[in-house]
C-alpha cells in the first residue's frame, strides 16, 4: 500500500486460497476492515492464489500431505505474492502456518478466535463412540489419526483430503463412514449442521491455533499495519503466543502429531499440550499455568518437558 487508506482506485489486495472456507475468511477480514474504517467494499480486492496443497489431483488421490511437502503447503505461494508486492495482506488459517515467517513478513494481526473443537462428521452415527468396530474413518491430519488410533485402535484409518464439500461427497460415496473437520470452519461457512457432534478438548485436544485466522503483511508496510491494528484481537494473540511457542520448540526437534490449546482466565493462562506416536500407541501430555504475559515461555517450557519425557525411539518413524 502506498496510501494510508485504500480506495476503489487503489484497493487493499487481500491474498487467499480459493476454497470456500478460505474465501469466507478473506471476506470476514474485508468486512471487519470495512466496518472499522468506514470503507466501501470496492476499496478491497480479494486475490485468489493457488497453493501446492490445493492441487486437485493430489486431493482426489488422497495423497498424504507429508508426501507433498507438509510445511508451507498452504502458505508458500501466498507469501511469495506478498513479498513481491502482488498482494498487500494474506489471510491464513493459523493451524496451517509454519512457526517462522519469511524475511520481511510479519504476522501481528489475529481475528477473534472461533470454536476450537473438532467436529465429528458421519452420515450414520452421532458420536465417535457410536462407530461400529472396524469402521473406516478418513482424515489427512497426523494429529487426528494418532488420537483416533489411541482412542479407537479398532478403526481403519484412511487418507481423506479436500474441502468440506469434497469430503462430504466422499462420505456419501462410502469412502469412509466418518471424518473430522474443524467446528470453526463449519461455523464460518454457515454449515454447523454438518457436524454430527462437536468433540470437547478434554476428549480430543485440538491442533495448535485451531479456529484462529491470522493476517500477514510486509514488515515495512506501516500503513497497512495501522489499518490492521483496528481489527486485531489481543486475547487470540495471547493464546496463540503460548500455543505457537509450544509448537515451535517441538517442531525444531520432530515432525510428530502435536496438539495444544491455551485458555485465558483473567490474567492467567492455562496451556495443555500433547505429542503422540502416529500409531497412537503412546501419548505424552502435560500442562502449564501462569501469567498471560509469560505465554510464550510457558509454551516453550511445556514443549521441553514433553520432549524430555519422550523415550528413545519415540521419533524414529520420521523419514529423513
Amino acid at each position: 500500500m502506498t496510501n494510508a487508506t485504500p480506495t476503489p482506485d487503489q484497493p487493499l489486495r487481500i491474498g487467499t486460497r480459493g476454497s470456500p472456507l478460505a474465501l469466507a475468511q478473506a471476506h470476514e477480514t474485508r468486512d471487519r476492515l470495512r466496518a472499522a474504517h468506514g470503507l466501501p467494499e470496492a476499496a478491497f480486492e480479494v486475490v485468489v492464489i493457488k497453493t501446492t496443497g490445493d492441487d486437485r489431483a493430489m486431493i482426489a488421490a488422497d495423497r498424504p500431505l507429508k508426501e507433498i511437502g507438509n510445511k508451507g503447503l498452504f502458505t508458500k505461494e501466498i507469501e511469495q505474492a506478498l513479498s513481491s508486492g502482488a498482494i498487500d495482506i494474506a489471510v491464513h488459517s493459523m493451524k496451517d502456518m509454519p512457526t517462522e515467517q519469511p524475511a520481511g513478513l510479519i504476522l501481528d494481526c489475529y481475528l477473534p478466535r472461533e470454536d476450537v473443537r473438532d467436529a465429528f462428521v458421519s452420515p450414520a452415527v452421532k458420536r465417535l463412540i457410536d462407530l461400529p468396530e472396524g469402521a473406516t474413518v478418513g482424515s489427512s491430519s497426523l494429529r487426528r489419526r494418532a488420537q483416533l488410533a489411541q482412542r479407537r485402535p479398532d478403526l481403519k484409518l484412511v487418507e481423506f483430503r479436500g474441502n468440506v464439500q469434497t469430503r462430504m461427497q466422499k462420505l456419501q460415496d462410502g469412502v469412509a463412514a466418518a471424518t473430522f473437520l474443524a467446528m470453526a470452519g463449519l461455523n464460518r461457512l454457515g454449515m454447523a449442521d454438518v457436524a454430527s457432534s462437536a468433540i470437547d478438548p478434554e476428549e480430543m485436544l485440538p491442533a495448535v491455533a485451531q479456529g484462529a485466522i491470522g493476517i500477514e503483511r510486509r514488515s515495512a508496510d506501516a500503513a497497512t499495519g495501522d489499518l490492521l491494528a483496528a481489527i486485531h484481537d489481543t486475547p487470540t494473540a495471547q493464546r496463540l503466543a503460548a500455543e505457537r511457542a509450544f509448537l515451535a520448540t517441538l517442531d525444531g526437534s520432530c515432525e510428530t502429531p502435536i496438539a495444544g490449546l491455551a485458555l485465558l482466565d483473567g490474567s492467567e493462562l492455562w496451556l495443555r499440550g500433547e505429542i503422540l506416536r502416529p500409531d497412537g500407541s503412546e501419548v505424552i501430555s502435560g500442562e502449564r499455568r501462569g501469567a498471560v504475559s509469560d505465554g510464550a515461555d510457558l509454551g516453550a517450557d511445556l514443549a521441553r518437558e514433553l520432549l524430555a519425557q519422550a523415550p528413545a525411539g519415540f521419533f524414529d518413524w520420521r523419514s529423513h
